[in-house]
Order: structure tokens, then C-alpha cells, then sequence
């Protein structure tokens, strides 16, 4: 098993209300990556995922996929500090 990062996204686009955030939760849950994914004011949403290093990739290649709802215009990541997180909620 390899030792779990943490991976911020911020998803912009039409990201907001077509279920963008539920789409990531389950992507999420199934990968067994914990984190949040939050409405921002600006319009975009923002994913944080920890898990192992494979299975965090993998999700953030898709929260751009076809099956991604809405329109992804743009996908920005940046490596985050583990910090333990439990679960997967979204606000």
C-alpha cells in the first residue's frame, strides 16, 4: 500500500447545480478516497481527496471525464498536506 497524499481541485464551469458535487462523492466513496467537495462563491467547486497516490489520480482524471455532469471548463490541482480526513462530505 502506498502512503496517502492529498490532491485540492478546483473545478470551473458549469459546475454548480447539476449534481457536480454527488457525481465526485461517488466517484470518490468507490475509489475509498476521503475528502469534501464545496460550492464556491465564484462559481467553481472545490474537490479535496485523500487517499493512495493511484487511486487519487485516477479520480482527479475524472472530474473532467464524459461522465462528469455539466461542463468542466478547467481542472487546477495543487499537492495538499494529509491531514487524516474521514468519509466524504459535500457542502
Amino acid at each position: 500500500m502506498t502512503e496517502p497524499v492529498r490532491v485540492v481541485a478546483l473545478v470551473s464551469g458549469r459546475v454548480q447545480g447539476v449534481g457536480y458535487r454527488w457525481f465526485v462523492r461517488g466517484l470518490a466513496r468507490g475509489a475509498g478516497l476521503a475528502g469534501t467537495a464545496t460550492n464556491l462563491p465564484d462559481g467553481r467547486v472545490e474537490v479535496v481527496l485523500e487517499g493512495p497516490a493511484d487511486a487519487v489520480r485516477a479520480t482527479v482524471a475524472a472530474l473532467a471525464g464524459p461522465d462528469a455532469p455539466g461542463a468542466v471548463g478547467s481542472v487546477d490541482t495543487r499537492d495538499g498536506v494529509v491531514q487524516g480526513v474521514q468519509g466524504f462530505t459535500t457542502a
